[in-house]
């Protein structure tokens, strides 16, 4: 039977406040793979870099005991908020990715890290910054590198990462790495989407770094799923 597909509208109305990223297709797509997971009242969660908290609320309707985590003190009220609002129990700590929590495990682990390559990769955004949510670096995996090496640690005996992230990073080395770890990996879903404001920004160093070519102008969004044995 097919699954039927997530909607902007099943999030609700979610608030945002200024420099906390909001819902968008990458979200979205992450979602339908949670979705897809079959979380229940039974499975215990992480989103790692929550932002609005938009995909620990998702699992939370499930029932599912949720925890969130993000290094942003608004991002953390803003899920709190979104949270109380909702009505739904979501334990939000602030933090730098799965630190917060390093002695937990989790049957699912679900993360929508900042990914988007940056010619500044000196210079690391303010936390309070919109720039947070997007920057990674001059190669765009800054935390998808932390992310996978430390995702086997945050679960339990046949628990699941869910990560999404864009083609711009180089897919086939956050395989190799989740791999390497330990974890059975593969893509499970892709979409192509529209290119937004900050890839738009940043085409001429983007194509000046072979990230995208001429006649490229749509951005390639996977999720990547791993399986502890």
């Amino acid at each position: 039977m097919a699954t039927a597909a997530v909607r902007p509208a099943d999030f609700g109305n979610l608030w945002t406040l200024p420099g906390v990223y909001a819902p968008q297709a990458d979200t979205y797509l992450l979602a339908q793979a949670l979705h897809t997971e079959g979380v229940t009242a039974d499975t215990d969660v992480l989103d790692v870099c929550t932002g609005s908290g938009a995909l620990a609320l998702f699992a939370a309707r499930t029932g599912a005991r949720v925890t969130a985590t993000d290094i942003s003190w608004r991002a953390v009220l803003t899920a709190r908020m979104n949270a109380v609002r909702a009505g739904h129990r979501v334990r939000v700590r602030r933090g730098d990715l799965t630190g917060p929590v390093a002695r937990q495990r989790f049957d699912v682990v679900v993360s929508n890290p900042p990914y988007v390559p940056t010619p500044h990769a000196h210079r690391r955004p303010r936390r309070h910054r919109p720039a947070v949510a997007w920057d990674a670096g001059r190669r765009g995996r800054q935390a998808i590198d932390r992310i996978c090496a430390h995702a086997r640690d945050a679960l339990r005996p046949h628990g699941v990462l869910l990560m999404v992230h864009s083609g711009l990073c180089d897919v086939e080395e956050t395989l190799r790495q989740l791999t390497d770890s330990g974890l059975r990996c593969s893509v499970t879903d892709r979409s192509y989407v529209p290119f937004g404001p900050v890839i738009t920004e940043r085409l001429p160093w983007l194509r000046a770094q072979g990230l995208i070519g001429p006649g490229e102008d749509k951005e390639e969004l996977v999720v990547i799923r791993a399986e502890r044995s």
